[in-house]
């Protein structure tokens, strides 16, 4: 492949990936004003907030990353010129799944959610009120499942701007909502942390309303018909043909957040200031992870489109691009992390502890960030191929058969400490990386294997 088809492609790749990284960043965005709002009610509502986001965390991205499916399988039939209307039919039917996806979802969070609170060893009152806000969150699952799969439809369409700007007003939406219900501004009661859920509910019905507006007047969209379309005749198939595609994404997700959230939970036994410089060093990994993430959502619509078009050397470059791309990304981030560490530290806090350790920290995140932009690449790269099943066997082995032990060993039994946790979390992001970016580079183009 030569070097001008790589140039010729950069430019729609990075079009399609600009808005989708924007769209994470507001996303984010969304965590870090609740956790100021609980932070300005004190310490019970900050701590509430904290338990009940890392219980809704896990299962909003196992939910998430099942209708993730959408994408590709929109993406290959653009790319095949197959019939819009048939494709807004589709879509239909794959809302009618999400629906009952989203009601599972709630009705988790209800039980086992708010049993696991229970669990963690909060005073009483503090597991009440996390109890609380995570039951209001949890209304707004089903309208969560609803914008997945309307976003993840547009997003296979390659036309990505409604995806940025829509997130945006989403996030001022719900910044919004938690400063009238969260301090009770006007004729609004102050709810506390509970108002935090409930601004969630609010942001996220308003971005519904805003996917199903766009569906029905963007003229890009009218030829899916999807208010018009007729009923799938064959929905059962076309939920299981979702399912079979979109649960091993949402296992994917699942044991990456997993294993982020155990090792958040080993760290509590080094102590508070452990604690601290482990969710500094990884809150701003994870803010430059927002972009190779974007690459990943990007390569799985030019990947799947070249699929559709069954061009396989198109696929395979535009995939290799996308690996490309997020790899020179990590490189720039992870100078940035290994030449400034003290600087960055020091803007979450002051304490000398918490710097200094953040600062040791922030080196590793350095090497960590190049082995996750990577794999995160090749994993967008592999859904554009329908590839699934394969890379969820690779990131599960890769984190909880590599990545955990290692943490564990390195942490506790070597003695190293927070150190040691980190060199665990490389080890696993390293091998998921090897192994994903070898699968994208070995798979045919137009392969659909999942195997």
């Amino acid at each position: 492949m030569s070097v001008s088809a790589y140039r010729r492609e950069l430019g729609p790749f990075l079009g399609t990936a600009a808005p989708i990284i924007g769209a994470q960043l507001s996303f984010m965005g969304m965590g870090v004003v609740d956790t100021l709002f609980a932070g300005h009610l004190g310490g019970q509502a900050l701590a509430a907030v904290a338990v009940g986001s890392h219980v809704w965390m896990p299962a909003f991205m196992f939910f998430l990353g099942t209708l993730m499916a959408v994408s590709p399988i929109v993406a290959q039939r653009i790319g095949a010129a197959d019939d819009v209307h048939d494709t807004g039919t589709l879509l239909r039917a794959i809302m009618g799944l999400a629906l009952v996806l989203g009601a599972v979802w709630m009705v988790l969070l209800w039980t086992a959610g708010s049993a696991l609170i229970g669990l963690t060893g909060l005073q009483p009152e503090t597991a009440a009120l996390a109890r609380a806000y995570l039951r209001a969150e949890s209304v707004s699952c089903i309208a969560f499942a609803a914008v997945f799969v309307l976003r993840y439809g547009v997003e296979g369409t390659g036309r990505t701007g409604p995806v940025l700007w829509i997130s945006v007003g989403g996030f001022a939406v719900n910044a919004l909502f938690d400063w009238l219900f969260m301090l009770g501004v006007g004729p609004f009661p102050a709810l506390g942390a509970v108002g935090c859920g409930w601004a969630t509910v609010v942001a996220v019905l308003f971005m519904l309303a805003c996917w199903l507006a766009l569906y029905a007047g963007w003229r890009p969209l009218q030829p899916l018909a999807v208010f018009t379309a007729r009923v799938a005749t064959r929905h059962g198939r076309v939920w299981r043909d979702t399912l079979r595609l979109g649960l091993p994404i949402g296992c994917i997700l699942l044991a990456e957040a997993g294993l982020f959230s155990a090792v958040m939970l080993l760290m509590a036994a080094f102590g508070d200031a452990a604690v601290a410089a482990h969710q500094v060093a990884i809150n701003f990994a994870a803010l430059a992870f927002m972009v190779p993430l974007g690459f990943g959502f990007a390569a799985t619509v030019r990947v799947g489109h070249a699929v559709g078009a069954g061009d396989a050397v198109e696929a395979q470059m535009r995939g290799r691009l996308a690996i490309g791309a997020g790899f020179a990304f990590s490189l720039a981030s992870a100078t940035v992390m290994a030449l400034f560490p003290e600087a960055i530290a020091r803007l979450y806090t002051d304490d000398r502890e918490v710097v200094a350790l953040a600062a040791r920290l922030l080196g590793f995140a350095a090497a960590f960030q190049v082995f996750d932009c990577l794999q995160a690449s090749a994993n967008g790269a592999l859904r554009g191929l329908k590839d699934t099943r394969g890379p969820m066997r690779i990131t599960i082995a890769a984190y909880w058969l590599v990545g955990m032990p290692l943490a564990l060993v390195a942490g506790f039994t070597l003695g190293l400490g927070p150190t040691g946790l980190w060199w665990g979390l490389i080890a696993g992001l390293a091998a998921a990386a090897i192994g994903l970016v070898l699968r994208f580079v070995r798979a045919e183009g137009v392969s659909q294997n999942n195997d």
